[in-house]
């Protein structure tokens, strides 16, 4: 190997190694602070924990109704996901396949979607919300993270439903498919990369979002998982120990959905970037 590519190979190395230091350094200080005591946390020590217990923990349960906030999170992350996925695959999917005047409208609106920030729909969607009576409500939260992630899902999805041959689709009516045949036996079994790229994304977006759930909800039996940070911390800021135990808790879950799906969103990213 010449010493060019030895170069090579050792500044990317490095370069990676620099990246991952950075993203795993926080989540790891986050997590040893979690066992210790407010003193050692203030102290600004880089030691372990004097003793790993669990005292922080349960008093972050203790003290904010987290085990609520996980079930509302895990029925509105779950139900937007799935929705998501159901619905705006199938629009994606008219908008790769077939051809209609407004088409590339379609597409330009979708994608214009991803350039309006979150917070200048906040004060429209609260008084849309507190007028149809959907505010302080799951399936209002479930609409609302649809919506958002409404531009990435059909933009992933619509470029991948490019890459597969229309041939195979084509076989299929021959065969007597109908359209709704063709797309659930033949067109999804092979987006699943995409599907689960797609779905991973949206699940992390309605998991993690902290603004709508906060403006749009009131009661701690409609808000979700993130709202417990600011619940937690705007009445109890004195207990650190907790506070950083409670995050652990609010972000183990998505960590763990995208380890278990990481190959599919990468696969899902890669395959869509062939062809637009």
């Amino acid at each position: 190997m010449s010493l060019k590519k030895v170069l090579i190979k050792s500044l990317i190395f490095i370069f990676i190694s620099i990246i991952i230091l950075i993203s795993i350094t926080p989540f790891l200080w986050v997590f040893m602070s979690s066992f210790k005591t407010n003193k050692e946390i203030l102290s600004g020590s880089l030691e372990l924990p004097s003793i790993f217990g669990l005292k922080n923990y349960k008093d972050a349960l203790r003290i904010a109704p987290i085990p609520q906030f996980y079930l509302n999170s895990i029925i509105v992350s779950v139900t937007a996901t799935v929705a998501s996925v159901f619905l705006f695959g199938m629009a994606a999917y008219v908008i790769a396949r077939f051809q209609w005047k407004l088409k590339q409208s379609f597409r330009m609106m979708f994608s214009l979607g991803l350039l309006i920030p979150g917070a200048a729909l906040l004060l429209p969607l609260y008084q849309t919300f507190t007028f149809t009576k959907l505010s302080d409500s799951l399936f209002g939260l479930v609409i609302v993270y649809m919506a958002l992630g409404l531009p990435t899902t059909v933009y992933i999805l619509t470029s991948y439903f490019l890459t597969i041959p229309k041939e195979l689709e084509e076989s299929a009516y021959l065969d007597g498919a109908g359209f709704f045949k063709t797309y659930c036996s033949i067109i999804l079994p092979l987006t699943k990369p995409a599907l689960g790229t797609a779905g991973v994304l949206e699940f992390l977006l309605a998991w993690n979002e902290f603004q709508f759930a906060m403006t749009l909800t009131v009661s701690n039996t409609k808000r979700t998982l993130p709202i417990a940070l600011y619940y937690f911390k705007s009445q109890f800021a004195s207990n650190y120990g907790a506070m950083f135990a409670a995050t652990i808790m609010v972000v183990i879950p998505s960590i763990i959905v995208y380890m278990i799906l990481q190959e599919q969103v990468v696969s899902g990213l890669t395959a869509g970037a062939v062809k637009n």
